[in-house]
């Protein structure tokens, strides 16, 4: 029996964010002191990784024990309350998370998962991300992103009728180019 109301437990757990977590921004701050560059959340991959390396081909899913069962740890509980609920619901978390790498690995991207329990020894952390993104440097196997990407047919899209508007009035839509200030 839950102690809340179901209205309170509704917004209790609302509150749990999905992106920008305590343990992402430890894994973010250490890549950027490792001097790693990347991206965060990028939608065109499957299951949008927390944290996109191009340049390694490879992606960080930060996962937090609770949620993605992690194997063993001692914060992967199962509540108490509705037993047969929370067994479906991280059974079908661990099930698209192993099909979300699956379809990353198809596309040519290694992903690499750090667990929330893992980020308080940033030390060990650290060599560990380094060794597995270093194993990547040099693959021969191009990475793609999917040919059903949303976003890059739309942005190349708008930056040809941009251009098309702008070559239509010889400039672009600034009012105070210089180009449409006129000369005697």
């Amino acid at each position: 029996m839950d102690v809340l109301s179901r209205d309170a437990r509704s917004a209790l757990m609302s509150r749990i964010r999905s992106t920008d977590t305590q343990p992402e921004l430890i894994v973010r701050r250490l890549l950027h002191r490792l001097g790693y560059r990347f991206r965060i959340h990028d939608r065109r991959l499957p299951g949008t990784p927390d944290i996109v390396l191009p340049k390694y081909r490879a992606v960080v899913f930060v996962h937090g024990c609770f949620w993605h069962r992690h194997a063993g740890c001692q914060l992967a509980y199962t509540p108490k309350s509705r037993r047969s609920f929370w067994k479906n619901k991280f059974l079908q978390n661990v099930r698209r998370d192993q099909r979300n790498r699956r379809r990353l690995r198809s596309l040519g991207w290694r992903a690499f998962v750090v667990w929330q329990c893992e980020t308080g020894d940033t030390d060990l952390l650290a060599t560990r991300i380094s060794q597995a993104l270093e194993s990547c440097r040099n693959r021969s196997i191009p990475a793609k992103y999917p040919k059903h990407s949303h976003r890059l047919p739309l942005r190349r899209e708008l930056n040809r009728l941009n251009s098309a508007g702008r070559r239509a009035s010889n400039c672009c839509s600034v009012r105070d180019c210089k180009s449409n200030v006129r000369s005697n």
